[in-house]
């Protein structure tokens, strides 16, 4: 089968980025909307018995961009796409994973549903909020990891020497564990309680931090509320610079300014969700392309080769 890359309105740059790595054009496909506001998508290009790859981001407004890879996918599938492969390099909803209070929904599975009734054959995305969503589908899932990228950047940019890897909560400890063994450090752990959503309170800090450089590592940053209490907990302990890695950079609400006032040195986030113009302008945030990770796990889907090696 030939391969074939489309990408929505969500993150064209980084699907550019992606089709330049495997050295194909990106596919023609229009993304637009009626005058009432609905999508319409149109394929330019034959997809009969074709590999296809969608590459669409389901970040903000993410209702928007979940209703453009459903209509991409079933698009591809009603014109007889060989195989329809949904890369999602940031899975919406992922953080409605189980129900927290009686009568709740479990959204991510109810995206998990949408997408795979849509025509779409296996998922390829980067850094599940919680593992077990991979469990929600019933087609191959590839969760692939921003950690080697992002501590691949730290080692080039960072001095280490003296460095310990700050989980910014219980959940986060296997996470922060393998980003400090990339970088030979060592890691501790904060104590969080959540009054409420995106309200979180630090309590206490587990580990030796003292004069050293800490790197607070998680998987996004939304509201910046968590980063930036677990910063200054971390700095109160005695931490001579701290700085912040993280796969998405959500950044809602007051995020920018939230990390603009924090003891922060500087944050590195991925490209999986491409940045606001005030997180552009930010001098604090340096982004770090993944292209190059997402565009090996498409050729290896493609080839029919191991995607495990892209996990290290």
């Amino acid at each position: 089968m030939e391969i074939r890359l489309f990408a929505g309105n969500a993150n064209p740059t980084q699907a550019r980025s992606i089709a330049e790595h495997l050295g194909c054009p990106l596919g023609a496909a229009r993304v637009t909307r009626f005058s009432d506001g609905e999508i319409q998508v149109e394929i330019d290009e034959n997809v009969r018995g074709r590999d296809v790859f969608l590459v669409q981001p389901t970040s903000s407004p993410a209702n928007d961009h979940l209703m453009e890879l459903l209509i991409l996918a079933d698009a591809c599938k009603r014109a007889s796409a060989g195989r329809v492969t949904a890369v999602i390099p940031y899975y919406g909803y992922s953080r409605q994973d189980r129900k927290v209070a009686p009568r709740a929904p479990i959204t991510a599975k109810l995206v998990a549903d949408l997408i795979q009734t849509s025509g779409v054959d296996r998922v390829v995305t980067m850094d599940l909020h919680a593992g077990q969503i991979q469990g929600f589908f019933d087609i191959p899932v590839d969760n692939l990891y921003g950690g080697p990228t992002l501590s691949e950047y730290v080692l080039r940019h960072l001095e280490v020497g003296n460095c310990v890897v700050v989980s910014p909560d219980a959940g986060g400890v296997e996470r922060a564990r393998g980003f400090a063994k990339r970088i030979g450090a060592t890691i501790a752990i904060i104590d969080k309680r959540r009054s409420g959503p995106n309200k979180a309170e630090v309590l206490h800090l587990i580990g030796d931090v003292r004069d050293k450089t800490a790197i607070i590592v998680d998987d996004m940053i939304d509201t910046a509320g968590t980063l930036q209490k677990a910063a200054q907990a971390v700095q109160d302990n005695g931490a001579k610079a701290v700085y912040a890695v993280a796969t998405h950079a959500v950044l809602s609400g007051p995020s920018v300014e939230r990390i603009r006032e924090s003891v922060l040195q500087k944050v590195f986030v991925t490209d999986t969700i491409p940045l606001s113009a005030l997180g552009q302008a930010e001098p604090k945030i340096s982004t770090v392309p993944v292209a190059r990770v997402l565009a090996e796990a498409i050729r290896s889907i493609h080839s029919n080769d191991s995607v495990s090696r892209l996990f290290r």
